[in-house]
């Protein structure tokens, strides 16, 4: 206490900023000494790095030794060992440490064999081989697991209960049976022999199914036989008879389609996508027959058969709802009820019949085929049919008008009015005209061409429009695959 009083009447001779730079300098020693305490085993990996590594490999010594090999939390041998290594990657002593580790494994593996406790030695022997263990040793054990495995499941009743499985035709009972045995004992004879008479048989009810036409099922069955022995000799027939039958299933379909048999080509395009759901062809042809669905629609929505309509519109929209087809057979629909509303109520009056047809005549002599709404030709002729459809007079004023269209975009189309062109196309479209193929392809193409032109000119908008025209008359145009693919690359690096 004496001294205390002596040193604080000490410090009060000297001068007060003198007084101030000593506290200072008491409180920064103290606080590097604090520091120093606290961060003292950082610091020391930092100046003295081999003394860590040191320490790593005599901590790593005795976790092998307590039989500690390895650990989530970094206290496990192998862990250290490695931390080790990592500090100091010349010494040897942790490389052979590891190796130590690795042999430790093995030798955890047997005794977890010896103990029936299987999974540990499946643990150990994966650490072993994760350490580079010699693999002629890692054999061993891996071969003495499997039979200790194999002794205490019971397989000769598991083998028994597949042989059974198999006498019964339960074949998805028996093949993952014999799966079971044969990843204990691999070279049992009985085993193997019955998994491969369960995948013949597998294998000829998948033929019985191409036989039938049933291809989803015999794919299905295909893929399980491979799933259990991917080259089971009779596999590559099997697949080849079905590649054959999927061949001539997408054929069917493309002349379903061709005939005008929307529903069996929906059908085999479907079971071709459930085989396959990268098959192009068979996406391909889903959207010609959105194409051909969306065609009747408009065609029924011309007629004002507007139930039949939305039937068609509906099964397009299921198969392509995103096409440009069907948000024209959309738009086609709305348009036809808006012109249904404002015609005149149909009336079976023959003077009505005879105006309509004279108002037809007018505007067909104005030139007035499609537009303006309710007052084209097209619309006094629908009219005239929805009154009196089986009038002569009225039939032929329907071939006078669809010659016409035909007319129409043949004018246009050489003049390279394309936009014309559509229209009247589409004229023929709403008036039924059956030879309509080959004039959407010319059309089609020649969209495309008009598209091309465009993008080499770096018109983008105007090109894609060009291809949303030539797709919605005919996806399967020449050359618009090429062009599409060069304007989506063009468009992605524009966006950039």
């Amino acid at each position: 206490m004496r001294g205390g009083l002596r040193f604080a009447d000490w410090l009060r001779r000297w001068p007060r900023a003198l007084r101030s730079r000593i506290a200072q300098g008491a409180v920064l020693v103290a606080l590097v000494i604090v520091l120093a305490f606290v961060y003292r085993a950082p610091l020391a990996d930092r100046l003295w790095p081999e003394t860590r590594a040191q320490a790593l490999r005599e901590a790593a010594a005795d976790a092998l030794a307590r039989g500690h090999l390895t650990a989530a939390d970094g206290s496990g041998a192998r862990e250290l060992y490695a931390a080790s290594l990592a500090l100091d990657p010349d010494r040897l002593e942790a490389r052979a440490g590891l190796q130590r580790v690795a042999q430790a494994a093995l030798v955890q593996a047997r005794t977890a064999i010896r103990t029936q406790r299987f999974e540990d030695a499946h643990s150990a022997l994966r650490l072993a081989r994760a350490l580079s263990v010699p693999e002629v040793d890692a054999r061993a054990v891996a071969t003495l697991l499997r039979e200790r495995e194999a002794a205490v499941a019971g397989l000769d009743e598991v083998l028994a209960r597949a042989e059974r499985a198999r006498a019964d035709g339960d074949l998805e009972a028996a093949l993952p049976l014999y799966r079971r045995v044969l990843s204990l004992q691999p070279n049992r004879t009985a085993a193997l022999e019955g998994r491969e008479d369960a995948l013949f048989d597998l294998l000829q009810q998948a033929d019985a199914h191409i036989a039938a036409g049933r291809l989803v099922e015999a794919a299905a069955l295909a893929a399980r036989a491979a799933e259990f022995d991917a080259g089971h000799v009779g596999l590559p027939d099997t697949r080849a008879a079905l590649a054959r039958a999927v061949d001539a299933r997408r054929d069917a379909g493309m002349r379903a389609l061709r005939r005008g048999a929307l529903r069996d080509a929906t059908r085999s395009f479907q079971a071709l996508l459930a085989i396959d759901a990268g098959d192009d062809i068979a996406h391909a042809g889903l959207q010609q027959v959105a194409q051909a669905r969306a065609r009747r629609s408009e065609r029924f929505a011309a007629d004002f058969r507007f139930e039949a309509a939305a039937r068609e519109l509906a099964e397009a929209r299921a198969l392509a709802p995103d096409a440009a087809e069907t948000a024209h057979a959309e738009r086609r629909l709305a348009q036809a009820r808006r012109s249904q509303r404002q015609l005149p109520r149909p009336a079976a009056d023959p003077a009505r019949v005879r105006e309509l047809l004279a108002q037809v005549e007018r505007a067909q002599a104005r030139g007035d085929l499609m537009q303006p709404p309710g007052e084209s030709a097209y619309d006094y002729l629908r009219a005239a049919r929805a009154q009196a459809p089986r009038d002569p007079a009225v039939a032929a004023a329907t071939t006078r008008v669809l010659a016409a269209a035909r007319d129409c975009f043949e004018r246009e189309l050489t003049g390279n009015r394309l936009t014309r062109a559509h229209a009247c196309l589409d004229a023929r479209t709403q008036l039924g005209d059956a030879n309509l193929r080959d004039d959407r392809r010319r059309l089609a193409t020649r969209w495309v061409a008009v598209g091309i032109e465009r993008l080499g000119a770096g018109e983008l908008a105007v090109a894609r429009r060009a291809a949303n025209a030539a797709r919605a008359l005919d996806a399967g145009a020449a050359g618009l695959a090429a062009f599409e693919q060069r304007l989506r690359a063009a468009e992605a690096a524009s966006a950039r």
